[in-house]
């Protein structure tokens, strides 16, 4: 039995997108009507009014604030409903009011949501806006998979863009956690017929002296993991990937992030452990991936052990 067989099942059932209803979010609402699309799953649209802008004004100022919300809940549901966006989908429209992770996290859980879409604005640097906010505490804290998209990420869907042909990213140190991703990197690839790039990234720094054996030594690790990569894809005759496999040396979060550009890569697929807050950035794993969530030029998904 493969990796890909023996790991987590990949299909989605229930997709959340968390929409705080300005501009900014229509382009991760996006990618979730895509998602819930191509795998059939239920689409939960969700608004928390948060309290604590409320905490001075009163009670009388927070239900002023949710009526708002809810006429623009209902807006948004018509719009979808008028446009064909969200046709053939089952779609369920919800409206909350009190701490948004904690609203988020209760509705992953009493909805068994298989994947959350969130997005960051860029009203400021995307450090200052992912940092300390909703979207990260969602990406480092929600027990489901996170797709995260950011305001550099394509408009278009990562898994439906017609007429073209998607190519997807999955990035791999080939530990247990990390290829816990593989199985949904090759469901979406042979979902939507896409290319399906597997890169791993070996940590060096630059050799004081580039000689002849340095070289030699190098090519023969990179050839090594090439083959550890090749060996990750199932061989299925009828359902044939796409696959390019890459090797780079030097920081992984840079050089993932460069391979994305360079090959105009439409999604990046991780795999991560769950870590608290205080691993965040000095976790070795943790850290690469922030950074790649907060520089990625396409919409990150990131998927939990």
């Amino acid at each position: 039995m493969s990796l890909v067989d023996s790991a987590l099942d990949p299909r989605l059932k229930s997709v959340l997108i968390a929409t705080d209803l300005s501009p900014a979010s229509a382009k991760p609402l996006h990618h979730a009507l895509g998602m819930a699309l191509h795998y059939g799953a239920k689409l939960y649209v969700a608004h928390v009014v948060s309290t604590v802008p409320y905490l001075i004004a009163g009670p009388q100022a927070l239900a002023v604030a949710y009526e708002g919300a809810s006429q623009s809940i209902q807006q948004l549901q018509s719009d979808l409903l008028n446009d064909d966006s969200a046709k053939g989908l089952d779609c369920e429209f919800i409206i909350r009011c009190g701490h948004v992770w904690q609203e988020l996290h209760a509705i992953i859980y009493q909805k068994q949501i298989d994947l959350i879409v969130v997005g960051t604005d860029a009203r400021r640097c995307i450090e200052k806006v992912l940092l300390g906010s909703v979207a990260e505490q969602v990406f480092r804290d929600a027990s489901c998979r996170v797709l995260t998209v950011g305001p550099h990420s394509y408009q278009d869907r990562g898994v439906d863009l017609p007429g073209e042909i998607p190519t997807y990213l999955f990035a791999t140190d080939f530990s247990e956690v990390s290829l816990r991703a593989l199985p949904q990197a090759v469901s979406f690839a042979n979902r939507t017929k896409a290319k399906l790039i597997l890169l791993h990234v070996v940590p060096a720094g630059p050799a004081p002296q580039i000689s002849e054996c340095y070289t030699s030594h190098r090519e023969n690790a990179r050839m090594t993991c090439v083959r550890w990569l090749e060996q990750l894809l199932p061989c299925d005759e009828e359902t044939p990937i796409d696959a390019e496999f890459l090797v780079q040396f030097g920081m992984p979060s840079e050089k993932i992030l460069q391979v994305a550009l360079d090959k105009r890569v439409d999604l990046i697929i991780l795999g991560l452990r769950r870590e608290p807050l205080s691993n965040t950035i000095s976790h070795k794993p943790w850290a690469t991936a922030y950074e790649i969530v907060r520089g990625a030029g396409c919409p990150v998904l990131t998927v939990r052990q």
